[in-house]
């Protein structure tokens, strides 16, 4: 027994010598051969292990951006079209709710002396808003709640409108005509001021206005969107059906009024959306190592045909069929094992530097290392099986007449 596998031992380590021997012997064409296998592997380990940083930096900043929030659209019923401040102010008072942030919304036109532009992004807030949005305020005073209760004409603006419509002057204090109507400047605030998952996705406002005062610039009385920061220990699904059973109760119980979306959703259809973007890139990726298969299997052909003679003489010899398979077998897959070790690596340096342009994480994914690694096995065994298999099948006497 302890022959018979030391025989095996110094078959398969003739024959992996006899193997590297002739890769080595024909270098220019096993190169080709595994550059195939190379570029297809370096795709698959790039594509993945980016797509894994961007995913996992997506999921951290929509994670800090939307913890404990909810976010709330309202469509309205026929006798109640959206959401008063006492109603909001009856959402505040619940206990899973910390607070709510109003965000009304419009597009107007923008003056100041003989300059003005149109479509500028105006957004309506509360007090809340400020209190809760850290480095929002760069300079002045912030949104208060007599500003809410008297729809008081007082804006904040970013660092565009200032450079638009205040250059050279400081603009506390000044006036900015909002849809024609005079606008006490009172604070500039940040140009990253969406902080929150609502802000990301509507973009943020050039300025910002009460959000009472909002509603009468835009002719309404009701709140249709709005969100709802939950207290500290509060479970974002148990507070948006408590959520779901008190607006219920504002809109009469009639159906399809409005939407509450906790960020556990968002983050969950985020996620699903890029592990599919990932398995359709590692799909079309993983189409090079197929057409590197197709070179491998080309090459080992050609080698049969070449070494005709050769394995009729270790045929005559007494070498078995299933030893001749072994080694064709075993030559195919240190080139196809060549080809991915060295994609692996090369895939990793690739997927650090776009990692590092793209300002994303870097993080090794050993499932798309494992996945690109027996890919290539995979391709070195099943695309020489045929060449190996023909190897095997040769007749000694007519490989031998071919000297």
């Amino acid at each position: 027994m302890l022959k018979s596998i030391r025989g095996g031992f110094i078959m398969l380590k003739e024959c992996i010598s006899m193997s590297l021997s002739n890769i080595v012997s024909n270098r220019m064409r096993s190169f080709l051969t595994v550059l195939g296998i190379l570029i297809g592997v370096t795709a698959v380990i790039a594509l993945i292990t980016t797509v894994s940083g961007v995913s996992g930096s997506l999921s951290s900043s929509f994670s800090s951006m939307g913890a404990g929030t909810l976010m709330v659209s309202v469509t309205g019923s026929d006798l109640k079209g959206g959401l008063t401040a006492e109603d909001l102010e009856q959402l505040r008072d619940m206990d899973v709710v910390d607070g709510v942030t109003p965000s009304v919304s419009l597009s107007t036109r923008v003056s100041r002396g003989g300059s003005y532009e149109s479509s500028i992004s105006v957004s309506g807030k509360n007090a809340y808003y400020f209190q809760n949005t850290e480095d929002l305020l760069l300079r002045g005073r912030a949104l208060n709640v007599v500003d809410e209760d008297n729809r008081s004409f007082v804006c904040w603006i970013n660092q565009d409108m200032v450079d638009s419509f205040f250059f050279g002057v400081d603009p506390v204090g000044e006036y900015l005509y909002i849809n024609g109507v005079p606008f006490l400047v009172s604070g500039i605030v940040s140009d990253d001021s969406s902080t929150s998952v609502a802000s990301m996705i509507g973009g943020s406002a050039d300025i910002l206005i009460p959000y009472t005062t909002a509603l009468k610039l835009n002719n309404a009385s009701e709140v249709t969107s709005f969100t709802v920061y939950l207290a500290e220990g509060a479970d974002s699904e148990a507070a948006a059906s408590a959520l779901e059973s008190e607006m219920d109760a504002m809109f009469s119980y009639e159906e399809d009024c409005f939407t509450v979306t906790a960020m556990t959703g968002i983050e969950d259809a985020m996620e699903e959306m890029l592990s599919m973007m990932t398995a359709l890139l590692a799909g079309i990726a993983s189409i090079s190592l197929v057409v590197g298969g197709i070179g491998i299997m080309n090459m080992m052909l050609t080698s049969v045909t070449e070494r005709t003679t050769e394995i009729g003489l270790k045929k005559a010899l007494g070498a078995l069929p299933w030893q001749i398979q072994a080694q064709f077998l075993i030559e195919s897959f240190l080139l196809s094992m060549i080809g991915g070790i060295l994609g692996v690596a090369l895939g990793l340096v690739l997927s650090f530097a776009l990692s590092r342009a793209m300002g994303t994480r870097f993080a090794i994914s050993l499932g798309a290392i494992a996945l690109g690694a027996g890919f290539s096995a995979a391709v070195g065994i099943i695309f020489g099986w045929a060449p190996a298999r023909k190897a095997s099948r040769l007749n000694p006497i007519d490989a031998l007449r071919s000297m």
